[in-house]
């Protein structure tokens, strides 16, 4: 894991770079005082509703920083036979949006765009975590998995920095850590969302009908992540 880390770095801006290790230090800072307090991300998620219950949106009604138009919930699937693309340890995982206000790019044709700007949301990532709050996956999905626009993936990649949750509710170091969590895996998450788009292709030109709600495409891209790898081949390459 650490070799392909590092390969992410092979060139890379030094502003990206340094970017990228603030974030390291936030997420790190973030998780080191919630331990201090007996908590982790997703305890703090779960706090905020009355029961975790599968499927069901943490918190309910999601969480929107609509000055920012970012969006984000938390909830987890059941862990059955016939669903392969759950990982063993996950817990939960967090869905990550950004809103009409903050999309300037159009959507792959097709689609029922909403009348109303804030209705439209473009999914950016998927990240599971296990029990005590650690992220282990990153990973994309099909538009009907979460009912969002469909953009491409160059479209997506141009709005990424979009995403920031700047908010004290439901918690403030959760949306901070989640902030900087996308950052942190900014390279990753491009990597995933063209990997996404690969994924539709061939599968649109493999079988019959809307691509987009084939139910039998589920997630797109993934890729298992080492947060602790990650950090430290961070530190090498920036402080290197």
């Amino acid at each position: 894991m650490t070799g392909n880390v590092h390969n992410l770095f092979e060139g890379a801006d030094p502003a990206a770079l340094e970017a990228q290790f603030e974030a390291a230090s936030i997420v790190a800072e973030t998780m080191r005082v919630l331990h201090k307090s007996g908590s982790n991300t997703v305890a703090e998620i779960l706090r905020t509703g009355d029961e975790f219950i599968e499927w069901q949106h943490m918190p309910r009604g999601d969480v929107f920083d609509r000055e920012n138009a970012s969006q984000y919930y938390y909830h987890a699937h059941s862990k059955k036979p016939d669903r392969p693309s759950i990982h063993d340890d996950e817990h939960g995982h967090f869905h990550c949006f950004l809103r009409g206000p903050a999309i300037d790019r159009q959507p792959a044709p097709g689609q029922e765009v909403p009348e109303k700007p804030g209705d439209i949301a473009a999914h950016i990532i998927g990240i599971g975590m296990d029990a005590k709050g650690v992220p282990i996956r990153l990973f994309t999905t099909n538009r009907w998995v979460t009912g969002e626009l469909w953009y491409p993936a160059e479209d997506m990649i141009a709005m990424l920095d979009r995403f920031d949750v700047d908010l004290s509710t439901p918690s403030w170091p959760l949306n901070l850590w989640l902030t900087n969590i996308v950052r942190l895996y900014r390279p990753e998450i491009v990597r995933l969302l063209r990997q996404r788009d690969e994924a539709v292709a061939r599968w649109a030109e493999e079988h019959e009908g809307d691509v987009f709600e084939d139910r039998g495409l589920e997630v797109t891209s993934a890729l298992d992540i080492d947060l602790a790898a990650r950090v430290e081949a961070l530190e090498e390459a920036y402080q290197g």
